[in-house]
């Protein structure tokens, strides 16, 4: 009669756990880095894995009032970089610190869980 709550119970207990090693890990995605690179690596911006811009670099010989307009398109892009590569690690990160919490059940992707 009580067999099924018991498993109920083991189920709510791996959910907290899955809680918790989620947040653990969203917590630490701030450790996690990705440079993006434009203008042949004369714009280069750092993002973490919260996708927060962490510092751009730009190289000395572009700072010049005429080419304004192009240093801004090179920041966005070297950005724009840094974001696109920074996704693949985030995944992996969340997938490393929620191994063997479930079950490897084909399309679960926790890495969608993230903002």
């Amino acid at each position: 009669m009580f067999g099924n709550l018991g498993n109920m119970m083991d189920m709510f207990g791996k959910m907290k756990d899955i809680q918790a090693r989620m947040q653990e890990a969203q917590q630490s995605l701030s450790t996690i880095t990705e440079t993006g690179e434009s203008g042949a690596g004369m714009v280069r911006a750092t993002v973490n894995g919260l996708k927060q811009v962490q510092s751009v670099e730009i190289d000395p010989d572009l700072i010049k009032v005429e080419d304004r307009e192009m240093m801004q398109d090179l920041v966005v892009a070297a950005i724009n970089k840094a974001m696109e590569t920074i996704e693949p690690k985030i995944r992996e990160h969340l997938k490393k610190s929620t191994e063997g919490l479930l079950p490897n059940i084909p399309g679960l992707d926790l890495g969608n869980m993230m903002p």
